[in-house]
């Protein structure tokens, strides 16, 4: 009998982890989750064991590690509120900086050097250049983005100093959801664009607030570059199997390579849903960059990604889809 080849998925309750679960499960992994639940769902658990904890509890992580061997840990852990992070950034430090050092050092404790590392565009900070490779300036404006990019130096020391073997995945804006229905985004509070558009489409919410239709872009909103969730989950299968084969680490960009306007986002969501979707004029946020799109010509190049979802209303569709069936996400 063939042995499980077993992955410890942190955070593999929440949005992306638990598609990475899905993913992981058909491609021949058991996916063993370790998640709080403070911000995951229990009931997106469903391709493998759960085990319910902090990964700062070191004696949880022993008894984990003693349980069964791992072939790798993946991290999709942090709290990922921009704002919070900003008026919490004790929260920020503790959850997204010390506790993965507590993870780190339990898996050498016990002989693991394998880690891909969920990060994010936010280490660039404001964009001097686009479209963002990762040579760009890393130049963080918030709490959450300095956690992620302390993480990533932490990794790169671990690595030359005890010979752990990383691969640390900066994501754009992850979108869509699970093509089959069995899971998707359910935030609380939410604030990512393109939810927000939908509970409206469902009435849950009375209008989508345009913030700034002053930029020098096309239609005068934000351009954001957007990257399915099942995309971002093949990309860490991707870093996963390289890491097994012996390969390399590394930081690697993820995102579209192309970017779509809020108004696009809602154009495009009216035309799947056939709802009217009220929106409105609002003030400019403070920091907005006019444009943030990004090059994933790296990772292509040396993982052959082929992102399979990459046009807009592929995303809207999926996530059209799982929200009009879970309009109350996980707790229906």
């Amino acid at each position: 009998m063939t042995e499980e080849k077993c992955i410890l998925v942190v955070g593999g309750a929440g949005y992306i982890g638990s598609h990475m679960c899905k993913a992981l499960a058909r491609s021949g992994y058991l996916p063993v989750v370790l998640d709080n639940l403070g911000r995951g769902h229990r009931e997106a658990v469903q391709w493998g064991p759960l085990v319910t904890g902090d990964m700062d509890d070191s004696d949880l992580l022993d008894r984990t590690f003693s349980a069964r061997p791992f072939e790798a840990v993946m991290h999709f852990a942090a709290f990922a509120y921009v704002g919070e992070s900003v008026t919490d950034p004790a929260l920020y430090y503790r959850n997204n900086l010390a506790a993965p050092m507590v993870l780190l050092d339990a898996m050498r404790r016990h002989g693991m050097d394998r880690f891909i590392f969920s990060s994010t565009c936010a280490i660039y900070g404001e964009p001097n250049r686009i479209p963002i490779a990762e040579d760009h300036p890393q130049r963080p404006i918030n709490p959450y983005g300095w956690t992620k990019k302390t993480v990533e130096q932490i990794l790169a020391d671990y690595g030359r100093a005890y010979g752990l073997k990383s691969v640390s995945l900066r994501y754009f804006n992850a979108a869509g959801a699970d093509p089959d229905g069995e899971i998707g985004e359910d935030h609380d509070p939410e604030t990512h664009l393109i939810p927000l558009v939908l509970q409206t489409a469902l009435g849950q919410r009375d209008t989508v607030r345009i913030f700034g239709d002053d930029y020098p872009t096309e239609d005068g909103t934000c351009i954001r570059d957007y990257v399915h969730v099942n995309d971002l989950a093949d990309a860490h299968l991707l870093a996963l199997e390289r890491l097994l084969a012996g390969g390399g680490g590394g930081a690697y960009n993820l995102g579209n390579g192309r970017g779509f306007s809020v108004q696009e986002v809602i154009h495009t969501a009216r035309r799947v849903t056939g709802c009217a979707i009220p929106a409105e004029k609002a003030p400019r946020r403070p920091g907005d960059p006019a444009r943030l799109i990004g090059s994933s010509d790296k990772f292509i190049a040396e993982c052959g990604w082929r992102p399979r979802f990459a046009d807009l209303e592929s995303m809207v569709t999926t996530a059209w889809n799982w929200h009009r069936n879970h309009p109350d996400g996980y707790g229906d």
